[in-house]
């Protein structure tokens, strides 16, 4: 098992779907998947969304080598004759770590960016973060662990917004502050093909509008850099 994960990701074609927290890449993943495409789902996989308040509610994440378990027969059961779509991702998602050999090949890999206006991506995440929606306690103890990085006065701000259900105030100023920043930051420094990358927008947020955005991916042929 060791020895495929260094070596199976090398063999594969990788397309990222990058895109801003709340465009739909999860989803838009999941809409591949059901129109046919090779698809590798690593937040499925690790049971996280990948974020400070990516924790799935009553779905723990999996010791690391289970995860490495189960990462290995997803990467046994792709073929190399078709692109496989992955979404971007950092070393660790939640608590695992993503092995090196697939980091390596996804930030060489060509990309896809999906946007989606502020507004749209706001009731995304409200769906995708019902959890907190009903439980804003714990939303409110999971803030905390973004004081270092913005100030105890902000995040108690953000408390005050969780406690009154000011959702759509919350979650914009969450990803114009927090989520945005910090996703360029990263997005741009590892993943050097998003400049050239291949764009789609996010019009409808229902079944059949990301149906339709996958279909409209599949169809693009990938970017190509200066030869």
């Amino acid at each position: 098992m060791i020895a495929d994960l260094a070596r199976l990701p090398g063999s594969l074609q990788w397309r990222v779907v990058c895109g801003l927290t709340g465009t739909g890449k999860s989803r838009l993943l999941r809409a591949l998947r059901e129109c046919g495409a090779q698809v590798l789902d690593l937040e499925a996989l690790a049971a996280h969304r990948g974020s400070v308040l990516g924790d799935l509610p009553d779905a723990p994440q999996p010791p690391q080598k289970l995860f490495e378990s189960m990462l290995w027969s997803e990467l046994r059961r792709l073929g190399a004759d078709r692109p496989v779509y992955v979404e971007a991702e950092s070393r660790r998602i939640g608590s695992l770590g993503v092995p090196e050999a697939l980091m390596a090949q996804m930030w060489r890999a060509e990309c896809v960016a999906l946007e989606a206006p502020v507004g749209r991506r706001v009731e995304l995440l409200k769906r995708e973060y019902g959890h907190f929606i009903d439980r804003p306690e714990s939303l409110i103890a999971t803030l905390d662990a973004l004081v270092p990085l913005h100030g105890r006065a902000t995040v108690d701000r953000w408390k005050e917004r969780a406690r009154a259900r000011a959702w759509d105030e919350l979650a914009e100023e969450l990803l114009v502050k927090h989520y945005d920043p910090a996703y360029s930051r990263a997005i741009m420094k590892h993943y050097p093909a998003l400049a050239r990358a291949r764009r789609l927008e996010l019009r409808d947020a229902s079944d059949e509008g990301f149906s339709a955005l996958a279909r409209e991916c599949l169809e693009l042929a990938p970017a190509r850099g200066p030869s």
